[in-house]
């Protein structure tokens, strides 16, 4: 398998996941599939894989690392750690938009600031977690706790 084939499956898998927060977030199915460990259990154990694959198959340059932004830069530049980069921001995202589904639902938060939130989560993970948050507060949904127990 091709790394372009692993990008496009990883990025076919997730769809539904996200269309299931969206259309019916408080559905079994969805429950079932994205409130739980399934997705983050399936993209870890590949992400795992791929990291295993990529040390051990010497993909990782040499001048590679995380303490600047240099060596970062030269980690993104193999096709194969830019994959392992976007599985990582997939998932995280994905658990971020299932959190903000659930929050939503407990918080009774309407459904039109709901799927504009999973979208911004969906393309831009940070602005879309701030955008709900924001709402959240400005809707008189929540407070600035993300505690459950709090308002």
């Amino acid at each position: 398998m091709t790394l372009e084939t692993a990008f496009l499956i990883v990025n076919t898998v997730v769809l539904p996941a996200w269309l299931l927060l969206a259309i019916a977030p408080r559905h079994a199915t969805t429950d079932a599939l994205v409130h739980s460990t399934a997705f983050p259990v399936f993209f870890g154990l590949l992400y795992a894989g791929l990291m295993v694959f990529a040390f051990s198959s010497g993909a990782i340059p040499t001048d590679a690392d995380f303490t600047s932004l240099e060596g970062l830069l030269a980690l993104m530049k193999t096709p194969l750690a830019a994959l392992i980069g976007w599985v990582h921001y997939l998932i995280f995202d994905l658990f971020v938009g299932a959190w903000i589904a659930r929050d939503a639902v407990r918080r009774s938060v309407g459904r039109v600031l709901l799927v504009v939130s999973l979208f911004f989560t969906l393309m831009t993970g940070p602005i879309g977690l701030w955008l709900y948050l924001t709402a959240r507060w400005a809707t008189g949904k929540a407070g600035l706790s993300l505690d459950e127990t709090k308002s």
